[in-house]
């Protein structure tokens, strides 16, 4: 799809989301801590329809979120425009479960900060320094998406709510400023790359770090040998722009000359590659999965062709053997919830009008499909973070009859060898 033709969908989306907004969740009484990222999207304008000023008057901040965006979708180089998506790469440190993962801007609530909104806009300002306050004049509020709690171990331990808010830029803003112990990196992401099934990809994550509590010993060397690899649905992002923080150790790291690192005699080789390799890093080791995947496949969704979704992937392993027994035994469980999954996908296919006619009738057919759809949107991402916890459980179980099957496998390998040198002497 060209990115022209998003920028109506993504108008009426916005507005859809603002009128219809998703209700608070409230917190479970033994999990009170709550966080919120900030998913913000601006227009990059066409070559051939830049815009001589990129703002709306100034008496705009005085008119209704819907006629705000009513007027900043209708300018000309917004309607040609390329729409994008802010994402960061949080900065490495191992006291972060989310290091060097790629994430929006956000983080925990504050006692201070009035509500999940507000802890929303004040983390984009610490993080990378955008100042979405509707008195700011940079940023329209455009709703919210599915609250969630978030959980770890296998979905048995809940972390935090989690709470999801967008943003649409109407005019430049400073250059990012990057926190530096927070974030590594930031990169706007065409929407458009993100629709496009060759970007497609998977997420490696050691899995002995989800089987097994002890961060080292020989309990994870075992679990380490018995898992191996786990494998998770995930989009290689693409930027058009990046900026980075050049105080952090990663980027500093990446300047080094290559003789300052060691010969290749003594690094691995997998460690000259990487010190090799450009330090934009377009696309080659910025993957977005997990939770983050979760909160842009329920955003994106809600824009034809209505299908990302569909190319969601149960986390499986590496090892064969494990790939294997996982299949037959989450075999059913699966089936029945692909089921599901086509049967929301039904619920979608009403009527929708043509995109040039669609910030025209709103009051027709086209305000029909927004009612419909916020019935359904986002439900299908949140849905399937729902059915992980019972998916883990079949994991579990896959990992226990794979070990069982294994340690068995070996005995009566062992066992032969023993008799056949019995037998010889």
């Amino acid at each position: 799809m060209f990115a022209s033709k998003l920028i109506p969908y993504i108008h009426q989306l916005l507005l859809d989301l603002h009128t219809h907004p998703y209700p608070v969740n409230p917190s479970p009484s033994d999990v009170p801590r709550r966080a919120s990222v900030a998913l913000i999207i601006r227009i990059q304008p066409h070559y051939s329809h830049y815009p001589t000023y990129s703002e709306l008057p100034e008496e705009s901040q005085f008119l209704s979120t819907e006629d705000r965006l009513n007027a900043f979708f209708s300018q000309d180089w917004v309607e040609h425009g390329d729409p994008e998506i802010l994402f960061i790469k949080r900065a490495a440190n191992k006291n972060d479960k989310w290091t060097g993962h790629i994430a929006f801007p956000g983080g925990r609530r504050d006692p201070e900060d009035a509500d999940d909104f507000a802890a929303a806009v004040r983390e984009a300002w610490e993080e990378v320094g955008i100042d979405l306050r509707e008195e700011s004049g940079y940023a329209i509020p455009a709703g919210n998406l599915t609250q969630s709690v978030i959980t770890s171990s296998w979905g048995e331990v809940p972390l935090l709510t989690f709470c999801p808010y967008i943003f649409v830029l109407t005019k430049p803003i400073p250059s990012l400023r990057l926190q530096p112990t927070e974030v590594a990196s930031a990169h706007w992401v065409p929407m458009r790359s993100l629709l496009n099934p060759k970007f497609r990809s998977y997420w490696l994550q050691d899995a002995s770090s989800r089987t097994s509590k002890q961060d080292f010993g020989m309990k994870k060397l075992f679990h380490r040998f018995i898992t191996g690899d786990m494998m998770f649905a995930a989009i290689r992002l693409y930027p058009s722009e990046s900026k980075f923080a050049t105080e952090t150790e990663e980027y500093s790291e990446r300047l080094q000359p290559l003789e300052a690192l060691g010969s290749n005699l003594t690094i691995p080789l997998t460690s000259a590659r990487r010190s090799l390799q450009s330090v934009d890093d377009t696309g080659a080791t910025l993957l977005l999965w997990g939770l983050t995947l979760g909160v842009v496949g329920d955003f994106i969704d809600m824009i034809p062709p209505f299908d990302i979704m569909q190319t969601w992937i149960y986390p499986s392993w590496t090892a064969l053997d494990m790939r294997f027994c996982l299949w037959i035994l989450s075999y059913n469980y699966r089936k029945t919830k692909d089921i599901e999954l086509q049967q929301s996908m039904l619920a979608k296919k009403v009527p929708t009008p043509d995109a040039d006619q669609m910030m025209v009738q709103l009051d027709g057919e086209e305000r029909y499909f927004g009612r419909i759809r916020s019935e359904v949107r986002g439900r299908r991402g949140h849905l399937q973070i729902a059915w992980l916890p019972a998916y883990f459980k079949i994991i579990q179980r896959a990992a226990l009859v794979v070990a069982a099957t294994r340690f068995l496998s070996a005995g009566v390998v062992a066992g032969s060898m023993a008799y056949y040198l019995q037998k010889r002497r």
